[in-house]
């Protein structure tokens, strides 16, 4: 299944680099903005080197690596990379105002679903070391209060201030931004937008409790059993990765863009809510890191003595 997931990727890039452009999104690369039919794709000439001969590269690399049958820190490794790849986040925001009616584009959707696949096939080819019984290994009190943080950060700093301004109230913005909201955002996108994102990171508190070790009773199947530990680390680190990565850039272009003049520290004190939702995703990474570093250090083996 990896090798036939490898060829489809290596096939629509052929096909793009022949001209073709079904399935493939220009979004963010012209000024056309028609989610539904990739933002322009139609109009773009020459296709981005990792869209096109970078991508191609790397499948005929994966495929190598999986002739070679490597070790299971390899293939966790290429599956960690490609879930972070596929940035998990945005489709906790892209999906859910898809389905309440906001022009999206599903091309980009499509690819970030096929890279979770792969991350996915990637990690079932791992070799599994054999398990003992189910036991719960008790965290340290810092990754608790680490996972607490990592829920209230996105509760506090995200769902609080777009729930506000969801409600008409200009919380941290300006009155032309909240107008702009009120303008874009129906109703179903905006309960998406302002649930998604705390309940998501309620599944840090696994990280610090016993059903992120041990599947609960009720739970069918695979009730009572140990919860594998790279099911609950390689999602918290891509998307902890992710969080960070993402508040960084972001802050990064603000700092270029107030240092160019293209944006006025005025700007920044009118829309300072805004701004600050980049610390939050910084903050909301760096917590989840930690609850996962610490998730590690509970659950490894113990060394032979």
């Amino acid at each position: 299944m990896v090798l036939i997931f490898l060829a489809g990727e290596a096939l629509i890039r052929v096909y793009w680099l022949l001209g073709g452009r079904w399935g493939y999104t220009a979004c963010d690369r012209t000024h056309v903005v028609h989610p539904s039919d990739g933002c322009g794709a139609a109009q773009v000439a020459e296709l981005p080197f990792w869209s096109g001969w970078g991508a191609l590269g790397l499948c005929v690399l994966l495929a190598g690596v999986v002739l070679w049958k490597p070790p299971a820190v390899v293939l966790w490794t290429v599956a960690a990379g490609l879930a972070t790849a596929a940035f998990p986040l945005h489709l906790l925001f892209e999906i859910p105002a898809g389905l309440a009616g906001r022009p999206t584009d599903w091309r980009d959707v499509t690819a970030r679903l096929a890279l979770l696949a792969g991350a996915v096939l990637f990690a079932r080819l791992a070799p599994r070391p054999a398990r003992g019984p189910s036991a719960y290994r008790p965290v340290a009190p810092w990754v608790r209060r680490s996972a607490y943080v990592a829920v209230a950060i996105p509760l506090v700093g995200w769902a609080l201030p777009h729930a506000l301004w969801a409600l008409d109230v200009p919380f941290g913005i300006s009155g032309a931004e909240l107008d702009d909201i009120q303008r874009n955002l129906s109703l179903g996108s905006a309960l998406a937008i302002t649930a998604v994102p705390p309940v998501a990171g309620l599944l840090a508190l696994g990280l610090a409790q016993r059903w992120g070790q041990q599947f609960p009773r009720w739970v069918p199947v695979v009730g009572d059993r140990s919860v594998p530990r790279l099911l609950a680390l390689v999602p918290a680190g891509a998307v902890a990765i992710a969080l960070i990565a993402y508040g960084g850039l972001s802050t990064g272009v603000l700092v270029r863009s107030l240092l160019d003049g293209s944006r006025n520290w005025s700007d920044v004190v009118d829309g300072w809510a805004v701004v600050l939702t980049l610390v939050v995703f910084v903050g909301w990474g760096a917590a989840l890191a930690v609850t996962a570093v610490g998730y590690h250090r509970a659950t490894r083996a113990p060394s032979a003595s």
